[in-house]
């Protein structure tokens, strides 16, 4: 039996490595042909599909459908993680550290020595933190 299957998860983390181990399932020996078959690309445009389903879902002010469509979106991320874990293109954990170190580094307005007092004066040092990074990636 499957890890995740075993008991009912009890709290957020515990879903979440729930997804995470069912999206590598489905692309295992035991799980889906259909799921296999899929590259990492192919579920990144998913995601993008079930994203705008999403944006749709928050149109209708309708909360469980907005929730069910979230719950699509970030299983289809899970997807693509699992199928770039198997074509050895990054792990999620790797993505998950990488996406927390940017997120601090570019609210360096909330984390660092200067504040924004504005959203615009947020979005602007958020945009020049951007623009250095890439002045140094180049």
């Amino acid at each position: 039996m499957f890890p995740h299957w075993k008991k009912t998860p009890e709290n957020e983390q515990e879903w979440l490595q729930a997804l995470a181990d069912l999206a590598r399932h489905l692309r295992s020996p035991e799980g889906c042909p259909w799921d296999r078959e899929q590259t990492a690309r192919d579920f990144a445009t998913f995601a993008c599909e079930e994203g705008r389903e999403l944006i749709e879902a928050f149109e209708t002010s309708d909360n469980a459908h907005v929730e069910e469509e979230f719950g699509d979106a970030l299983f289809c991320m899970f997807g693509v993680a699992a199928a770039a874990e198997a074509e050895g293109r990054f792990t999620l954990e790797n993505a998950l550290r990488r996406a927390h170190e940017k997120m601090i580094r570019r609210h360096d307005h909330v984390f660092g020595e200067t504040r924004a007092a504005t959203p615009e004066d947020a979005i602007a040092m958020w945009n020049r933190i951007k623009q250095d990074e890439r002045k140094t990636k180049n």
